[in-house]
């Protein structure tokens, strides 16, 4: 436990790569298999679940520390985050002893099934005898708070480098549903491990943002160009006469799709497809919206799938007749996915269909496919190189999103939060308002977007413009005026403005403009086509 709190506080003290993976190298060559296998869980961000309810822990917390309660949530207030507050506050180590991260994790897990005064007690326990240096790390743990600053790939190098394996490798074995054992541990880094569990999928290749325009990629002649859809990545398997589907959040999801599980029984064994799942009906696709009603569900039932049908369009192939061909050439994999569906009856499927190719001789050309995207009821083109091998991540080279541009509003900040990690003692995630009538209604979150420098403004407005305070967030005076960026917008009668807008995001701070000059939900309906009602 002392060695991953101290890598722990190494990551969150530089945001240097290099410093990032050296720490993670010497701790896994030094980490039991027991400790490592749950130091991998929790840098994949993986938590534990809370081990009592927010409230029921801050009571434990001004109890034990023996403050009255407003002393411990006006310092909750001020350091912003539940797991600090409680380490700072709450003393650790009366009957302090030394055990390893797998000791403690099993420890917590004790929690389960036990009443709350037992819970309490179990807990009472526990924080006797951790160490105080430790304190914070396992403060984390029991709040469901663990969030640690670095992202899979950079686990995936050190580890690559801890054990001389190749990045490939490391990324495969951690693809998936896996335990955090020791046993899962040893197969990760052996050398000689045959990774190919037959339900395990693959890393996705994900791709780079075009921000301006694509001429600086090279000749287009190099490029297969599709539209961007908005939907799902699906990874789809079939291997031993099984259907496996595969999220790109590494969840299994037949049950929610058991039409297109049914569909992939005529795909040859050995095959491995990677696509886009939408909500589809006749010839178009329908809003994202519909889609999460079905990846919400566990389970879906025959008027479910009526009213939300689905289709699979498929883009890419990684394994044919059980050989992983991820290393051939996009134009070869393409070629090989053409003839999936190029047999008697392939092209009539409704459910998973080959993904369309657009034309284009020319940059200017597929400039003016882009425009036509909305038509489409796309979000934009990707563009692939038809050299490119299927990479894991995010690799510059291989392939392109080039998304429309976003729709803008002007919007009002009425409601703030705190924000997480090294933002947990500023207000950061907002809640913004429009016009109908001469009332202004909640419409959307947004949390980036805005310089170190204007958050800091900001978060000095809110703290002396309080209105009220709910918990966690205030409400503010309506002045700051922001213009939000998004995608789409969709008719929704789970938001109380009637609409919902995807991945909002603040452009800029409209410190020219006063509140009465922000848009009307009219304005947002309008954009969307959807009907209105004069104020």
């Amino acid at each position: 436990m002392k060695s991953f709190s101290q890598l722990y506080r190494a990551l969150d003290a530089t945001t240097k790569t290099s410093q990032k993976i050296a720490a993670m190298v010497d701790y896994f060559q030094h980490a039991t298999p027991g400790d490592a296998s749950w130091a991998v869980y929790f840098l994949n961000g993986n938590r534990l679940s809370r081990v009592l309810p927010p409230r029921v822990l801050r009571q434990w917390s001004y109890d034990r520390a023996g403050i009255p309660a407003w002393l411990f949530e006006e310092s909750y207030q001020s350091v912003g985050d539940l797991a600090e507050t409680i380490s700072l506050l709450v003393p650790a180590g009366e009957a302090a002893i030394q055990q390893t991260l797998q000791q403690w994790v099993q420890d917590i897990q004790e929690f389960r099934g036990e009443d709350e005064s037992r819970r309490v007690t179990l807990l009472d326990q526990l924080w006797q005898r951790i160490p105080q240096e430790d304190a914070f790390v396992l403060a984390k743990m029991i709040t469901g708070g663990m969030r640690v600053g670095v992202s899979r790939r950079l686990v995936v190098r050190a580890i690559s480098e801890a054990f001389g394996l190749s990045t490939d490798q490391v990324a495969h074995r951690m693809m998936g549903q896996w335990e955090p054992t020791e046993e899962f541990f040893r197969m990760l880094i052996d050398p000689d491990q045959d990774s190919d569990n037959h339900v395990r999928p693959y890393p996705f290749c994900l791709a780079q943002a075009v921000e301006q325009d694509p001429t600086h990629l090279g000749n287009p002649q190099d490029y297969l160009a599709e539209w961007k859809w908005d939907g799902i990545r699906l990874q789809l398997i079939r291997r031993q006469g099984e259907t496996l589907l595969w999220s790109r959040g590494e969840e299994r999801i037949e049950d929610r799709f058991p039409e297109i599980v049914a569909a992939a029984t005529s795909l040859p064994e050995g095959t491995v497809i990677d696509g886009e799942l939408l909500a589809w009906r006749g010839d178009q696709p329908l809003g994202f919206l519909e889609l999460q009603r079905r990846i919400n569900r566990k389970k879906v039932g025959k008027k479910l799938m009526q009213d939300v049908p689905v289709r699979m369009l498929a883009f890419d192939v990684l394994e044919s007749d059980g050989v992983d061909i991820r290393n051939q050439p996009l134009q070869s994999r393409r070629m090989i996915l053409e003839s999936l569906f190029d047999h008697p009856g392939a092209d009539g499927k409704e459910l998973i269909q080959l993904s369309t190719l657009l034309e284009f001789g020319t940059w200017e050309e597929l400039g003016k496919s882009r425009a036509e995207a909305d038509a489409a009821h796309a979000e934009g083109v990707m563009i692939k190189s038809r050299q490119s091998a299927y990479l894991t991540g995010r690799v510059t080279g291989a392939w392109w999103k080039w998304k429309t541009e976003p729709s803008t509003i002007d919007a009002v900040l009425i409601y703030a939060q705190r924000g997480h990690g090294r933002r947990a003692s500023l207000y950061t995630d907002y809640t913004f308002a429009l016009w109908e009538g001469e009332q202004l209604v909640p419409f959307a979150k947004a949390y980036s977007g805005l310089t170190d420098a204007e958050i800091r403004k900001v978060d000095r407005f809110i703290r002396d413009n309080t209105r009220e305070r709910f918990g966690p967030v205030r409400s503010v005076e309506p002045e700051l005026v922001m213009e939000l960026a998004f995608e789409k917008v969709q008719a929704s009668k789970r938001h109380k403005s009637g609409v919902a807008v995807r991945f909002p995001r603040i452009l800029r701070w409209r410190q020219d403009k006063t509140i009465q000059q922000a848009n009307h939900l009219a304005d947002l309906k309008e954009m969307a086509g959807l009907e209105t009602v004069d104020d």
